[in-house]
């Protein structure tokens, strides 16, 4: 196992990963604002949102960008920092870095070759929304962004639908009047939890069923970030589940519900329901064709 001692002194510098305020700017801390006015060099998810963040704050160090497109040609630079001991700060455009934002990679890279790796707490959207929701806190299970492609995201939310613990998400405005359809077909009647805004002047939480967020967005011109905090799978759904979805359909039926579902040709349909009903693919070809 490898040992890091964070604050012993070492022969390299420290990657510092830093969190900023979600959206009052009063939220980040006293640590966090000493750490990026001492490091050598801060690498931002985009700079141009740090840069207001630093002038409000009167902070001078250099700044470099940061983000998914340039990250490769960037990781090596700040390894080049850290060799030099000199100290690197890491921050995405709001809350924690590596959390749904830029920053893994980084950290992975720097604690592979034995640099110090030092996370500050702070801000983080996932776990405010979580402790507002009024939905159970003592397990949770944080998703992040769900899959664009339809057949992405109904895999991932049939995987999700037997998690007993609490479910979190994050959804762009645009997006969440499809997001909560999907959830609510896949998941059937739960509690839900919509945070949006949060700790911004207009922050609202929005408590309810699946059913009503559903009307609710429909109705609603959206706007601003969403966390969406969902109940997790009940003992009873868990019972329902292990009985076979397909036990009172019919072969063709089930054939076409994964066409459906899935998206996917009549031949792969046919060899998923093979495997579901522990037959010959022949057979279910034939059953399909002839009924």
């Amino acid at each position: 196992m490898q040992s890091q001692k964070s604050f012993e002194k070492h022969q390299t510098g420290t990657l510092f990963i830093i969190p900023t305020p979600i959206g009052n700017l009063q939220d980040i801390t006293l640590r966090a604002l000493e750490t990026l006015k001492q490091v050598h060099t801060v690498a931002a998810e985009d700079t141009r949102n740090t840069i207001k963040l630093f002038n409000h704050f009167d902070i001078q160090t250099p700044l470099i960008s940061y983000h998914e497109h340039n990250r490769k040609t960037r990781e090596q630079m700040l390894l080049d920092l850290l060799a030099e001991e000199k100290d690197v700060g890491l921050v995405s455009d709001a809350g924690m870095p590596a959390i749904s934002d830029p920053g893994q990679e980084l950290v992975q890279a720097a604690a592979a070759a034995g640099y110090p790796v030092v996370v500050l707490p702070g801000a983080n959207a996932a776990l405010v929304a979580l402790v507002g929701s009024g939905i159970s806190t003592d397990a949770y299970h944080f998703f992040g962004f769900l899959p664009r492609k339809k057949k992405d995201l109904t895999g991932d939310l049939e995987k999700l639908r037997k998690v007993t613990a609490t479910l979190v998400f994050y959804e762009s405005p645009h997006r969440l009047k499809e997001t909560l359809a999907a959830i609510h077909d896949s998941f059937g009647e739960r509690k839900v939890a919509l945070g949006r805004e949060l700790t911004k002047r207009y922050e609202e939480f929005l408590r309810g069923n699946l059913q009503e967020a559903v009307e609710w967005a429909a109705s609603e011109n959206l706007r601003g970030e969403f966390c969406i905090v969902v109940e997790g799978a009940t003992e009873a759904e868990l019972q329902e589940a292990e009985q076979a979805f397909w036990e009172n359909m019919s072969v063709q039926e089930h054939v076409d519900w994964y066409i459906k579902k899935d998206d996917i040709p009549s031949k792969q349909a046919i060899k998923q329901v093979a495997i579901d009903r522990n037959l010959s693919k022949r057979d279910v070809y034939q059953a399909y064709h002839v009924e």
